[in-house]
């Protein structure tokens, strides 16, 4: 065979690019035309009747026992593998591409992601629910249904599980994942294969429509209502879905006087003098995944009055802003990649004012294919709220487009912080 290529326009590096787009002219080769071929290679290492050990298996007979839905089994057996099973990657030599038994898995109390699909798997086959493991990308894997087969085309995996008619989706590797079946977040990988002895094919990871924000930011400041008293600060921030596990995940796994100094920073930058009343207050309720921290602050009245910060305070919306990429427009040829769905909420609430308050008049909606931005007020005599929302509404903007997302991007940026004089008094204007 001969490629030629001559005189090739040069292509420029560009950033923020979806996994499928091929910035440069490249060429697959692969011996085979099917997934199956692929499949065959490592299904013997792959077996699902292997013995468990019997401690192991007693704890699956009480699931068995306890649960008459196999989804709630199915959950059960999850939190099992995921929350006693210790991940350690195993990815050198043999361990590249074929797990360890769910014996020696269990003996040692780790395994990496192929040690501790298999375990799921086979834990939940014994518990009657059918069960595979299937391979897919951490990264790359909303491509894998545009390649060639290739067994180099995987870099982790998962577990599919079906119930009657509905399918569900576990990455075994997570730590203390939230939810039953009827919420289960599935991982976000695009497209897995599945490890059958027939018919085996790539599969889609459906993603679950996002129908309330997975972070909502409260914010309650209550103004002095006399002279020489501080103002305070009480923020409840609620994570629900992916942004829940995460969080959870992270109140575990660092300390919770650390956390709060972060948040202490945070609100020091926007207000100096700021001061924490306490220790976080956390809740967490799992099968929900529902997860609540409750922050408390207060700011003297000379911090206050200094620099004219009440004359000049800031509210500022945090709802994922930055997580929107902000690509060069020059000459860009592919579209950007937005990834995995956002949507959040901030609300600022401030009390016991003097005046009456408004939304600035070029309040606008940002509303475009491609993202929703939104933010909404109200005010009494003592109280003013605002409402900033964020949302995603796809996983890409196409080249054509950028110019319009940039421009609604600035828009969205102008908007997210709004600055008033909380020191105006109506009577004194009169």
């Amino acid at each position: 065979y001969l490629w030629q290529s001559a005189n090739p326009t040069p292509v420029k590096s560009q950033e923020y690019l979806p996994p499928d787009f091929l910035t440069y002219p490249s060429i697959e080769i692969s011996s085979t035309s099917k997934w199956q071929d692929i499949v065959d290679t490592v299904l013997p290492y792959y077996r699902l009747d292997q013995e468990l050990p019997a401690d192991f298996a007693a704890k699956l007979d009480a699931i068995a026992a306890k649960y008459d839905a196999p989804e709630d089994k199915m959950i059960e057996a999850m939190r099992l593998v995921q929350d006693n099973i210790r991940y350690v990657s195993l990815s050198m030599g043999r361990g590249s591409y074929i797990p360890r038994s769910p014996t020696t898995v269990v003996a040692s109390g780790f395994g990496d992601c192929k040690d501790k699909a298999l375990l799921l798997a086979s834990s939940l086959r014994r518990l009657g629910i059918h069960a595979d493991v299937a391979l897919t990308d951490l990264d790359e894997g909303v491509a894998l249904a545009t390649i060639l087969p290739t067994i180099r085309a995987f870099d982790h995996v998962i577990v599919k599980v079906a119930i009657d008619s509905q399918t569900y989706w576990i990455d075994a590797t997570n730590y203390l994942q939230g939810g039953r079946a009827d919420n289960l977040i599935p991982p976000d990988y695009g497209f897995a294969l599945p490890i059958v002895a027939d018919k085996a094919g790539m599969e889609k990871i459906e993603r679950k429509e996002l129908y309330q924000p997975t972070t909502f930011v409260n914010e309650v400041f209550d103004f002095p209502k006399r002279k020489g008293e501080p103002l305070k600060l009480t923020v409840t921030t609620t994570y629900w879905g992916a942004d829940a596990d995460s969080m959870r995940y992270k109140l575990v796994s660092q300390s919770a006087a650390r956390i709060a100094d972060d948040y202490l920073k945070y609100y020091n930058r926007q207000y100096p003098g700021m001061k924490s009343l306490g220790p976080l207050v956390t809740n967490d309720s799992r099968d929900k995944n529902l997860v609540s921290v409750t922050e408390s602050y207060d700011l003297s009245a000379g911090d206050l009055d200094a620099d004219n910060l009440s004359k000049d305070f800031a509210l500022k919306s945090d709802v994922g802003i930055r997580y929107l990429p902000e690509p060069d427009l020059l000459e860009r040829s592919a579209p950007i990649w937005l990834g995995s769905p956002i949507f959040r909420r901030h609300r600022c609430t401030v009390r016991n004012l003097k005046a009456h308050f408004v939304g600035p008049e070029d309040n606008d909606d940002v509303i475009t294919p491609y993202v929703a931005f939104k933010a909404r007020w109200t005010s009494t005599s003592t109280e003013f709220q605002v409402d900033w929302f964020l949302k995603t509404l796809n996983d890409r903007i196409p080249a054509k487009s950028i110019g319009p997302y940039l421009k609604s991007l600035k828009k969205i940026n102008d908007n997210s912080a709004w600055n008033y004089n909380f020191a105006y008094s109506d009577a004194e204007a009169n």
